[in-house]
């Protein structure tokens, strides 16, 4: 079983302390692999559930589109690949990998792409919800260019979230390393550098880089833009506003609740990385990692709630997805009635057309 050394493989063994019965063993106790495994499990299952329902929604049910509907999806699609990739990343962190180089890679870079475009994504969410409330008078003029522009900044997005895991996708190697206690070899998936400097550099500059562009901007912005968007909602005369108002405070306490203990921990591991160590202290900064990355690893669960399914609209898309699998499992599994009798109950909300309002569709 191998240990715990998050995303990134940030442990260095040569500035830990050695126990006095050998090597430092960061292998995680039995009870803490299986309620790490039921978590993910969980993550996993809410995490498919939430966004491909938001993907069917923007697919086959919303006619009228937005910006910020747009961004939804591609937020649903970032947080897929990522609750795809982690049963596999779990299976690795506990046993020898078993698939070839290519998808080590892949695998391993998922949670680096869904970070970068994923946190993007939702700093471009706060800045249209921005143009839409506080910038209203502006953006009631025609947007016969917003499904291209959405696309473009979409495309921007995903094509910088890829650039920056380069750095995982290119130093991520399938090895075998050899495993004393059992004179066997273990294959492992991680960060694997043959020359030290490099090591150095990557080992620092890939958790900086995840902490400044996957936290500390799209952070900044949110806060920015929801400020602006807080204060406006505040003057408004609107029985609406209490309830958005809630809305953005939600969208908010939840994004630092779930990546500001992650990003802490991890920037005191890094700033620590290099300097002596215990083998104590050293299982215990890793324990707090593994926890916080839990709680990050939620988020992609909170978002379909947060961003789309407290809108008017896609709560109602929702409903009728239910009745639609309904009228659809009626027509299979009792198929000795007649279609008609079917028919006559089940109406389709497939493409169904919707209005708009700013401050109520603040998520839709």
């Amino acid at each position: 079983m191998q240990s715990d050394t998050s995303d990134y493989d940030y442990s260095t063994h040569d500035y830990l302390n050695d126990t006095d019965d050998g090597l430092c063993s960061l292998d995680l106790h039995p009870v803490e692999v299986t309620t790490k495994t039921y978590i993910y499990s969980i993550i996993c299952a809410l995490g498919l559930m939430g966004n491909a329902l938001v993907m069917v929604t923007y697919i086959f049910y919303k006619r009228t589109k937005t910006m910020t509907d747009v961004y939804l999806f591609n937020v649903a699609v970032a947080d897929l690949i990522f609750v795809v990739a982690l049963p596999f990343i779990i299976y690795n962190e506990q046993y020898s990998w078993l698939m070839g180089p290519v998808a080590c890679k892949i695998l391993r870079s998922a949670y680096s792409i869904n970070l970068y475009s994923g946190m993007l994504l939702l700093a471009c969410i706060s800045g249209d919800r921005y143009v839409a409330i506080v910038q209203a008078r502006r953006s009631f003029g025609p947007r016969s260019h917003t499904m291209i522009y959405s696309r473009l900044i979409c495309s921007a997005v995903w094509g910088f979230a890829v650039a920056l895991t380069l750095p995982t996708l290119i130093y991520t190697e399938r090895f075998e390393e050899p495993d004393l206690g059992n004179q066997t070899f273990t294959v492992m998936c991680q960060l694997h550098f043959i020359e030290g400097d490099t090591a150095k550099l990557m080992k620092v500059m890939v958790p900086s880089l995840q902490m400044a562009i996957g936290f500390l901007l799209p952070l900044i912005m949110m806060v920015l833009f929801y400020s602006s968007i807080m204060y406006t909602l505040l003057r408004a005369q609107s029985s609406q506003r209490h309830k958005a108002i809630r809305v953005v405070l939600a969208v908010v306490v939840v994004f630092i609740v779930c990546h500001l203990p992650y990003n802490v921990a991890l920037l005191s591991h890094t700033l620590d990385l290099f300097k002596q160590r215990s083998c104590e202290a050293e299982k215990m900064k890793l324990g707090v990692l593994a926890i916080s990355r839990s709680v990050a690893y939620l988020h992609c669960c909170l978002n379909p709630i947060l961003y789309a399914f407290v809108g008017v609209k896609f709560r109602s898309h929702f409903r009728q997805i239910v009745v639609d699998l309904w009228c659809f499992s009626k027509k299979y599994i009792h198929s000795a009635r007649s279609s008609r009798g079917t028919s006559d109950f089940c109406v389709s909300g497939l493409k169904s057309s919707d209005g708009s309002n700013n401050m109520l569709s603040f998520s839709a």
